[in-house]
């Protein structure tokens, strides 16, 4: 493996674990987003059903952000386009 390789397979590496790291953003939505669909619910328990589907579909969208991101880093690891 010649030096350029090394430096592009690192490269990749340190790429994949930044990609990665776009997961947290979307934990961190959904857990505020289930926070409020609770307490909402506690205020008014018959509007249950159209709180809790409105959050799912939320937490839905939020979490293609993070699954981008292990995308990515899927690409950058095991199918590297750079080599």
């Amino acid at each position: 493996m010649e030096m350029t390789e090394a430096i592009i397979r690192a490269a990749s590496a340190i790429g994949a674990g930044l990609a990665v790291i776009a997961g947290i953003g979307p934990g961190v939505g959904q857990g505020i987003a289930a926070g409020y669909g609770a307490s909402a619910v506690g205020r008014n328990p018959g509007a249950r059903g159209e709180v809790m589907s409105t959050m799912l579909l939320g937490q839905a969208v939020a979490e293609t952000t993070g699954l981008y991101g292990l995308a990515v880093a899927m690409i950058l690891l095991f199918a590297n386009p750079l080599i």
